[in-house]
């Protein structure tokens, strides 16, 4: 099979990212970034980003997974701990992350190290979930083989009646990370390819170097 792609092309054209329009701090760009992408609207899920680790088979791997919290420390995602992503991290903790809104022809590419959130945090997040997510989480091995999906939903109906009406607790095996970033790459489509990249990256005294970088 052969598909030729190279007539698929677009004009990048919307905003730009020029050094006396930004923040010292890459948080406060982040921030605004975020914002404006949720005010303008067409992204079913702004908060989806792609989490890049090196795996246990000493490749790389890829997968999509949901921002719940960013404050001036960090990135937090939620995980179960033993799954192929969390043992990844616990061998490895340095990881790559990636938001990409096409909508406003913009990406952001942070390198950081993912550490385990305290449990009391991972509580509260896990007690905001809805109960099918709670039993969900405690359903799936995540990353395991399992012999069918009858395997899930039967798991999950025996959950359901031995769980009714009693509180679902968070169990160990489940909780977050937060990434500690140590380079953030805000990247703006341009007009013909010379697109806007502008690299912090965090020094030994804790401030930010800010870089521009060629398309």
């Amino acid at each position: 099979m052969q598909e030729d792609l190279h007539s698929n092309r677009k004009a990048y054209k919307k905003s730009a990212l020029l050094e006396d329009s930004i923040s010292d701090n890459p948080l406060e760009l982040f921030r605004r970034w975020y914002y404006e992408v949720e005010a303008h609207g067409g992204v079913e899920e702004p908060n989806a980003m792609t989490l890049a680790t090196l795996g246990l088979d000493g490749f790389p791997k890829v997968r999509v997974v949901l921002l719940k919290k960013y404050t001036y420390e960090g990135f937090i995602f939620y995980t179960n701990y033993e799954s192929e992503k969390g043992q990844a991290i616990a061998r490895d903790p340095r990881v790559c992350l990636n938001f990409f809104w096409p909508v406003m022809e913009r990406q952001v590419i942070i390198k950081g190290k993912a550490e385990k959130i305290a449990p009391n945090l991972s509580d509260g997040y896990f007690e905001s979930r809805p109960e099918g997510s709670k039993l969900g989480a405690i359903v799936s091995p995540q990353s395991s083989v399992i012999p069918s999906r009858d395997y899930l939903d039967d798991k999950l109906k025996a959950l359901e009646k031995e769980y009714h009406k009693k509180e679902i607790e968070r169990p160990d095996f489940w909780g977050g990370f937060m990434v500690r970033p140590h380079s953030l790459e805000f990247w703006q489509g341009r007009p013909n390819r010379l697109h806007d990249r502008i690299r912090y990256s965090l020094q030994e005294d804790y401030n930010w170097k800010i870089e521009r970088l060629a398309p």
